[in-house]
């Protein structure tokens, strides 16, 4: 392009712009006369973050930035697209422009920004409720990924953002939850608005609980999204969650009445009962030391609230999900379990670990003491 007819471009911006970010298109005229590509990026960047230069990002970006966008970082040259796309007057024109930006950078040497704007298409494409379409981006997006040594956390969070979107629409709970808490591993939390870490807090716990096969929340209980619930209308959600980690039917009953507030968890209410029944199964082995685990079907009912005639089927689903390993004596009625899944403990739960330590370090004193008696002269103290 005419460097004259950028040069007037330009002061045509600048004119129009707000009178505070006048400055930044002298340094902008400034850092493209002199070839300075990488602070004029830079000063784009910092303009373009700048609410007030909304709607000048498009044509900047058509009448401008293009003229030069191979002498840049073509990553950064992809966030300035993206921000720039945000104009667009709808999704279909959004879509358009991003594809022909990926088209752009489709190079050997440029394929994380690539990725990036293949998953920002991608993210379009869910909105137009074209998943097949979205799917197919991101499993390219996806195999791309899974060539580099590193890549900028940037295109890694947009590349589970937009993967947990779509598991979301397609009701793939576990995928979501998933790639869902990858997302959050790649970004500040701080950078993420009280409303948006509170809706993904709520999801994300949403899709913990009736997903199946997801049965141990650990990673969710640990994180810190999960406070953003705390003081809410949402409170419920997160106590719920707790609940079923420790397996407190008592606790499950009182917070049962806020499951009709969400149509999800009501439309799994029969599958949450069931999936608390397996939690406090395996928390009443948890509880009992491991010479003790030998179980009748009559003390698992009392301590599931599971009719006598499920308890079977009870325990052969929690041995099929890996959940305890053991067996069972159908003639006796005895479950033997041998193994409990591991899971994140609550204070109370921690308590009752270092009961039963100190009980088992007073066990093995009195059978010190024992053998020493027996043995007298024959052991040495």
């Amino acid at each position: 392009m005419d460097p004259e007819v950028i040069s007037n471009f330009l002061v045509e911006q600048r004119e129009a712009a707000p009178e505070n970010l006048q400055q930044n298109f002298l340094d902008i005229e400034d850092y493209w006369d002199r070839k300075l590509w990488h602070q004029l990026t830079d000063t784009l960047i910092a303009y373009y973050h700048d609410p007030a230069s909304a709607t000048q990002r498009l044509p900047l970006f058509r009448r401008f930035i293009l003229s030069f966008a191979e002498k840049i970082n073509q990553l950064k040259f992809v966030s300035l697209g993206l921000s720039a796309a945000t104009q667009c007057s709808d999704d279909r024109e959004r879509l358009t422009f991003l594809t022909d930006l990926t088209e752009k950078v489709d190079k050997p040497s440029s394929q994380d920004a690539y990725v990036y704007s293949l998953v920002a298409a991608s993210e379009v494409k869910l909105r137009l409720q074209d998943y097949d379409g979205a799917r197919k981006d991101l499993n390219k997006a996806e195999s791309i990924l899974d060539t580099f040594d590193s890549v900028e956390t940037e295109v890694h969070a947009s590349f589970y953002r937009t993967n947990a979107s779509y598991y979301q629409g397609k009701h793939d709970f576990a995928a979501y939850y998933k790639n869902a808490l990858l997302y959050l591993a790649c970004i500040d939390l701080k950078t993420l608005s009280h409303d948006d870490a509170q809706a993904r807090a709520y999801d994300l716990s949403v899709a913990a609980l009736i997903s199946d096969a997801i049965y141990n929340f650990g990673e969710l209980l640990l994180h810190p999204i999960l406070d953003s619930l705390t003081s809410t209308e949402h409170a419920w959600l997160r106590d719920l969650l707790f609940a079923f980690n420790r397996g407190d039917l008592v606790a499950y009953t009182v917070l049962e009445d806020n499951i009709s507030k969400c149509p999800l968890l009501e439309e799994h209410k029969i599958f949450l009962w069931q999936k608390i029944s397996l939690s406090a199964l395996t928390e009443a082995v948890f509880r009992r030391p491991p010479h003790d685990r030998a179980m009748t079907f009559a003390t698992i009912a009392r301590e599931t609230h599971v009719r006598p005639q499920e308890i079977e089927i009870l325990i052969m689903k929690a041995l099929s999900l890996g959940l305890v390993r053991g067996s069972i004596d159908q003639v006796a009625e005895i479950a033997r379990i041998n193994w409990v899944q591991p899971k994140v403990l609550d204070m109370k739960q921690i308590d009752n670990m270092r009961v039963r330590l100190k009980d088992w370090d007073s066990s093995v004193n009195q059978l010190g003491h024992w053998i020493e008696g027996v043995g007298k002269d024959v052991w040495a103290a």
